[in-house]
């Protein structure tokens, strides 16, 4: 049956590249489109397409109401299998399944499918006991050539990292092996935007007041502890009966508001300064029942102001949303673009959506998600190309006011080499080894990822940098500096280089440039540092290295040894990320 829904371009495009993945490897695959751009149609047309058993997974039963919905639009008949809404069937072509039930139930899913369709599907992990994990086993152990295909808007979570290993553009997301191989198709939220399918957001700066989280601390996963804000945001009751006030008078022009709360006790703060009779509260607790009744008067736009603890951000379908308050922090780039998405379908009468950020997080809603959390507020992403493959990488950092990268977080190169996505599948796609970095094996002398306890050619243990210090620092015959900057001069036709600590001491360093294993140290050190490494270089000479001296890249620390009369520089221990504090932070 023809399809009642005409697919939108890049709809049909992530179809075909569904299609064409799977016609070459069984590798499990995901789907990157931005909330709102109809990955229920994408779903439905897979299935419609199919001629062999599948299953469709969601974590929420309204993405499996929705899913099985579109479906059938097309005229055909798909089961449901979820508790939450009294049905489980599965004895069909086509079965739409609540994570939950599916998983409480293998015995259930006991013949053979041919495709596992995971809705949201950041929301896996590569534990084999998870929900996840155990549906998969199971319909892997029925057929062991299953294929898996996830769609998301959002590829990434803080404290896990990339949900795939490899992009179809060429660059990889990780070194180690994630729940899905390959990224097949992506599509970003400016595009969707610009094309029109979605609405524009007016993005407004919080100009009465907004909370400060920057002093409290994350956990692994980025997250908050829940006494910390709740203790921050105690301490400061005007701010957001100020900042309520402000949302209530900016409303009265707008059909529908969302405001995401930090906690559930800030959020019944807050729903204490707005009208009773126009607002409601969701959170992880409330009744399923009852939540459904509020979702439900509120798209009627029986109620004005939805109130919500992390549970809204997925899921959750208002087209009138006109209005985002977000009041809570966040270091996701995908989570801040999730929540703002809440308010971006399009909708009768709607020409924007006002979103104003009263938690000070700091991100552009365009800015694309770079993979580890924003090591500061003054960072953004930037582009940095690879020295050796010439890859342009996405990293956290810096740039100057004509818009060159000054400093930049990156660590290695992301690019993939000689690798063709329309091409059969036949090996490992080989990742770029130049790493911007890195620590150097003392043993084979390999640069490694800065965590590295082991070397990755060699496999010899690689001495962590704390244990550097901290042996050193035992030692009565042994300087350790924090390096804040260093001075480069000649002195009887050597190199000096003269660091100098934050308390005022100085460590000095010669290299004779005349002798071959000199230069090699330096270079090795410094010379493929230059620029944080974006230009590496093999110094010649002295004349050479001082004519490049501002773009040399300090030490973090510097050990040295005493020597009769004179200290000894033994060791320069650069990109450190570990216990002790460098040179001027806090």
């Amino acid at each position: 049956m023809s399809a009642p829904f005409k697919l939108r371009p890049y709809q049909q495009d992530a179809v075909d590249a569904t299609l064409q993945h799977f016609r070459k490897t069984d590798d499990a695959a995901v789907i990157v489109l931005p909330t709102g751009a109809g990955k229920s149609l994408v779903i439905a047309e897979l299935a419609n397409l199919a001629k062999r058993k599948i299953l469709v997974l969601a974590h929420v039963k309204e993405l499996v109401e929705q899913n099985h919905a579109k479906y059938e639009s097309y005229g055909l008949s798909g089961g449901i299998f979820s508790a939450g809404l009294k049905r489980k069937e599965n004895d069909q072509q086509v079965t739409f399944a609540s994570i939950q039930s599916a998983s409480a139930n293998l015995d259930r899913f006991s013949t053979e499918y041919s495709l596992l369709i995971i809705d949201e599907c950041h929301r896996l992990n590569d534990d084999e006991n998870s929900q996840y994990g155990k549906i998969i086993g199971q319909l892997r152990s029925r057929n062991p050539r299953l294929k898996v295909l996830g769609l998301t808007a959002t590829p990434y979570r803080l404290g896990m990292g990339w949900i795939y290993q490899y992009h179809y553009r060429g660059f990889a997301r990780s070194s180690e092996a994630k729940p899905f191989k390959y990224c097949i198709y992506e599509l970003p939220l400016s595009f969707m935007i610009r094309k029109g399918y979605l609405t524009p957001p007016n993005c407004v700066d919080a100009t009465i007041t907004q909370y400060d989280f920057s002093a409290l601390t994350t956990n692994r996963f980025g997250n908050y502890a829940e006494t910390d804000v709740n203790q921050l945001l105690g301490k400061h009751p005007r701010v957001t009966e100020t900042i309520i006030e402000q949302v209530h008078e900016l409303a009265e022009t707008r059909q529908g508001v969302m405001i995401f709360a930090a906690t559930v006790k800030h959020a019944n703060e807050i729903c204490g300064y707005l009208p009773a009779a126009q607002t409601a509260l969701i959170t992880g607790a409330t009744d399923n029942k009852a939540r459904d009744q509020l979702i439900q008067r509120f798209k009627q736009k029986k109620l004005k102001f939805l109130v919500n603890v992390s549970v809204l951000t997925t899921g959750f379908d208002a087209p009138h949303v006109d209005f985002i308050a977000v009041l809570r922090p966040t270091q996701s780039v995908s989570l801040y673009q999730q929540i703002v998405g809440r308010g971006l379908r399009l909708a009768e009468g709607k020409t924007d959506c006002l979103v104003i950020d009263y938690a000070g997080n700091y991100f552009n809603l365009h800015h694309p998600e770079v993979g580890e959390k924003k090591p500061n507020p003054d960072t953004d992403p930037v582009q940095v190309f690879c020295p050796s493959c010439g890859f342009a990488n996405i990293f956290w950092g810096k740039t100057d006011a004509e818009g060159n990268v000054i400093e930049h977080y990156g660590r290695r190169c992301q690019g993939l080499l000689e690798f063709d996505p329309s091409q059969t599948i036949q090996q490992e796609p080989q990742q770029c080894d130049y790493r911007f970095r890195f620590k150097e094996c003392p043993h084979c002398n390999a640069e490694n990822d800065i965590a590295a306890r082991n070397c990755h050619r060699c496999k010899m243990a690689i001495i962590d940098p704390d244990d550097q210090l901290k042996n050193a620092l035992k030692l009565k015959d042994a300087m350790v500096i924090r390096c804040s900057g260093m001075v480069l001069s000649t002195e009887q036709a050597r190199l000096k280089v003269t660091y100098h600590g934050e308390e005022g001491e100085e460590l000095n360093e010669y290299f004779d440039f005349t002798k071959p294993g000199q230069k090699a140290i330096f270079n090795t050190q410094f010379g493929k540092r230059i620029a944080n490494a974006q230009t590496p270089k093999t110094l010649q000479s002295v004349a050479d290295v001082l004519a490049i001296e501002p773009q040399l890249t300090a030490p973090d620390f510097v050990i040295a040894r005493k020597q009769k009369h004179y200290w000894r520089v033994q060791e320069r221990i650069f990109d450190y990320e570990g216990r002790h504090r460098k040179a001027n932070q806090l």
